[in-house]
């Protein structure tokens, strides 16, 4: 038997870098994308195909456009042969609250954190469907999907429709034997310290404060996630479906505001 097959959107960065690498660590031939970051993009392949016996290829791809989810998704397929596992991880964070909220910013988060999930979502059951595949698909979605904080509505509510969506497609797709699931990170260390400007410490001191003040007490880090949706994808996990795994370190139990405890900032303070 050959290979399992992954496709991972936003695969040349922070937690979907993480996904892309515990992935290939396990074995799985592997088609990403990335948006802008192409040597980023490249220097993850390499890295991929130099520490695992694994196929790794990267191909651009801006999912805000609509079609190009669809279109992304056919060329992986038809890369890799076939595709048992979808992670769906690209997209963006904008805040703004609702007296600044534009147009723009609305269309962008809803055409690419909401709609496009949805569509390579589709896209990805009608392949398993029509293949007899019984695969698995997972969305890197967020605990502001449960939990709100000033200026993220339009963000906050693209999650909690995708924590509320699988629910229903997991029925949908459930008589073919596909899984569909979610993984909500909370705060994510996604840039180290390498990767920051010389001397930039303001993001590594809200790091710091924010990982103090989170019940285990530290910031979660790319590899958190990556292993919870490995496991999601993985045989482990195969009674498993329509869920949403928060990741958090247990951040949003007890509701933590988003300022360091110490701060003069105002509330929705943010990096």
């Amino acid at each position: 038997m050959g290979n399992r097959k992954a496709v991972v959107t936003g695969g040349s960065s922070g937690i979907g870098k993480g996904i892309v690498l515990e992935l290939a660590s396990q074995g799985y031939d592997i088609v990403f994308s990335y948006h802008t970051g192409k040597d980023a993009a490249l220097k993850v392949v390499q890295e991929v195909k130099t520490r695992h016996a694994v196929d790794c290829v990267c191909f651009q791809a801006a999912f805000q456009d609509k079609g190009t989810g669809e279109e992304f998704f056919r060329r992986a397929a038809e890369h890799l042969g076939s595709v048992d596992v979808l992670v769906n991880n690209a997209g963006a964070t904008r805040f703004e609250n609702l007296l600044e909220i534009t147009e723009e910013t609305f269309d962008m988060l809803v055409n690419l954190d909401f709609r496009n999930y949805i569509m390579l979502m589709r896209a990805a059951a009608r392949h398993m469907q029509e293949r007899k595949i019984r695969g698995c698909i997972i969305n890197i979605t967020s605990s502001r999907g449960e939990r709100a904080y000033p200026g993220d509505g339009v963000y906050g509510a693209c999650k909690a429709g995708l924590d509320r969506a699988v629910e229903s497609f997991a029925l949908d797709v459930a008589p073919y034997g596909i899984r569909i699931n979610n993984v909500a990170p909370g705060s994510v260390r996604v840039r180290s310290e390498q990767d920051l400007p010389q001397g930039d410490r303001v993001i590594l001191g809200v790091y710091e404060q924010l990982g103090k003040r989170i019940p285990l007490g530290r910031m979660g880090e790319p590899e958190d996630i990556a292993k919870a949706a490995a496991f999601l994808a993985s045989d482990d996990a195969s009674y498993i479906t329509g869920v949403t795994l928060r990741v958090d370190g247990g951040l949003i139990l007890p509701g933590m505001p988003e300022r360091p405890a110490d701060s003069d900032a105002p509330w929705g303070f943010r990096d």
